[in-house]
């Protein structure tokens, strides 16, 4: 053999050699055990891989195996974060399998927890941390991002993460959780997934003193900084990736409406704990009402919370009034919010901005019991992430005022939620018709077993995301959440309804979410939203652009 034969020879077996570890550091391309035989001589993998070859089905239920071996779902967390890391392919197949089990450990309520732990649990970044010492380089930043195709953003600031308050940079969990929602439930391809933390400082003082916070350590900035800060960011995302679906999540209340009012006539961009927590809530009333018979125009709504997801619930649910036939006055008279001051009126001084379209006039009432037995609501919606705040009281009073009584007690985590299923059930004998926004198990109260579904965002976000980007929408409007709302109430099933199930399975989720995507898309295409033709056959073409975790076919 001649001398530039073996130099061939010896650079070609470095080469597969690299290119073998390369792809099982790939999340995108490893497949682990299922590479086949063929593939492993293909791809310089032999010897680098034990010689078993298992299928993806039996990758599933391994991981399964060692999740359920855990022992809590804050250590199942962090393992499938690792999985994340290494097989996305596989990681996105455990989910979509098994969203009922799966969906609370990677969102909510465990994100909670893996939020306030974040610094101590953290592994390998994901997404992109911009900070408010970037100014003036945004766009330089944002460039190291390895993909340019990117269709869906999540941005958050953490100053008001769930139920917990600021976690500041820990927050980026949330981003994280929420794009991997987007991609399990709705197929939005994880390449074009970017989370994104904007790291202003927090006013959190222990996780400012804890050595492990991997965020700035410095007090909140606000004011004038703030607006030019965030006003870059989304100058710079739009520029350099065009066309993308920015989602504001868990902003502060004041921060939160100023934002989406400022950018959601101008770019696409939409805020979930507004706007998507509105959608899941309509949806839910819409489905109850196919039990009770009433219609929406006859009820009185009253939350517990007056912040960004009860005024969202309220504007959403006024626009769908109106939509009806009523007037908007009279459509706001429907809507009653309870704040830690009691009952929202007008003439109480120094009323935030977005309580004054719903403080009517009305005596002072000073707190959520009294407001019930006062104005009597046939549904309450608790989002004040108040645990325990939906009383035996409360639901007793719910249940003699209503023949059947709608319960939803949306805050999460479980610690914050407004009071419990197997609470509500027996609390009403077995009236009420209930949503959670926590989990929790199949409540049986004197021979009938009812089955509560979380009235979760998952079923509507992932759905508008994906309907955005398949029709190239340029804005997202409340009417796109309304016929969210409709899109998801109408894929409840009889048989969901008779468990006391107001949402659909879980398991159906990739195609409530199509349905979900086709209505927005519909109302892009209607208003003249967007530059794009619509299709001869929406739903067909939404389903068609959703990923599929199964690994490919061996060519």
């Amino acid at each position: 053999m001649t001398r530039e034969r073996r130099r061939v020879r010896r650079n070609s077996r470095t080469a597969a050699v690299r290119g073998g570890v390369a792809v099982l550091q790939d999340p995108t391309r490893n497949k682990g055990t299922a590479f086949t035989e063929k593939e492993r001589d293909a791809l310089g993998l032999r010897g680098l891989l034990p010689p078993v070859v298992l299928t993806q089905e039996l990758q599933v239920e391994r991981i399964l195996t060692s999740l359920r071996r855990l022992p809590n779902d804050l250590e199942r967390f962090i393992s499938l974060a690792a999985l994340h890391d290494r097989n996305e392919a596989l990681f996105f197949r455990v989910l979509g399998d098994h969203p009922d089990e799966m969906t609370p450990i990677v969102y909510t309520p465990t994100v909670g927890a893996a939020c306030e732990a974040f610094g101590h649990i953290y592994q390998r970044p994901r997404g992109m941390f911009i900070t408010i010492e970037d100014r003036g380089r945004i766009a330089k930043v944002l460039r190291n991002w390895p993909q340019r195709k990117v269709g869906m953003i999540v941005v958050t600031d953490g100053e008001r993460i769930l139920g917990l308050g600021d976690l500041g940079a820990n927050g980026m969990g949330i981003p994280v959780g929420k794009l991997a929602l987007y991609t399990a439930c709705a197929g939005v391809h994880p390449a074009q997934c970017l989370p994104v933390m904007l790291d202003v400082g927090t006013d959190n003082e222990r996780l400012r003193a804890d050595p492990f916070y991997i965020g700035l350590r410095q007090k909140r900035a606000r004011g004038k900084a703030y607006d030019e800060f965030v006003d870059e960011f989304i100058t710079a995302a739009r520029r350099v990736f065009p066309g993308a679906v920015i989602q504001f999540e868990d902003f502060g209340n004041t921060n939160a409406f100023r934002l989406l009012n400022r950018y959601r006539d101008r770019i696409c961009v939409f805020n979930d704990d507004i706007q998507g927590t509105a959608g899941v809530a309509l949806a839910g009333i819409y489905s109850a009402l196919r039990i009770t018979g009433g219609k929406l125009s006859e009820q009185k709504i009253l939350c517990l919370g007056a912040g960004e997801a009860a005024t969202g619930i309220c504007d959403l649910l006024v626009s769908a009034l109106v939509a009806e036939g009523l007037t908007t006055a009279a459509a706001r008279r429907c809507c009653w919010l309870v704040d830690t001051q009691g009952l929202v009126v007008k003439g109480r001084p120094k009323l935030a901005e977005h309580k004054l379209l719903y403080a009517h006039d009305h005596p002072a009432v000073a707190d959520f019991l009294a407001a019930v037995e006062t104005l009597q609501p046939t549904v309450i919606i608790g989002v004040a992430a108040l645990g325990g705040a939906f009383t035996r009281p409360v639901l007793e009073a719910m249940a003699r005022i209503n023949e059947r009584p709608i319960v939803f007690a949306l805050s999460n985590p479980t610690s914050k939620s407004e009071c419990t299923a197997e609470e509500a059930y027996r609390w009403t004998g077995g009236r009420a018709i209930f949503a959670c926004g926590s989990p929790f198990p199949p409540v049986t109260l004197d021979g009938r077993t009812f089955v509560p579904r979380q009235g979760n965002n998952s079923y509507v976000f992932p759905g508008v995301g994906l309907g955005a980007i398949a029709s190239g929408a340029r804005h997202i409007t409340d009417e796109m959440f309304s016929s969210a709302a409709h899109a998801l109430a109408r894929q409840v099933t009889e048989g969901d309804l008779a468990q006391g199930s107001i949402y659909p399975a879980l398991t159906r989720i990739r195609e409530v979410s199509a349905h979900i995507a086709a209505a927005v898309a519909d109302v892009a295409y209607k208003r003249k939203l967007t530059a794009s033709r619509k299709p001869a056959d929406v739903l067909e073409h939404v389903t068609a652009m959703m990923y599929d975790p199964h690994y490919p076919a061996q060519k």
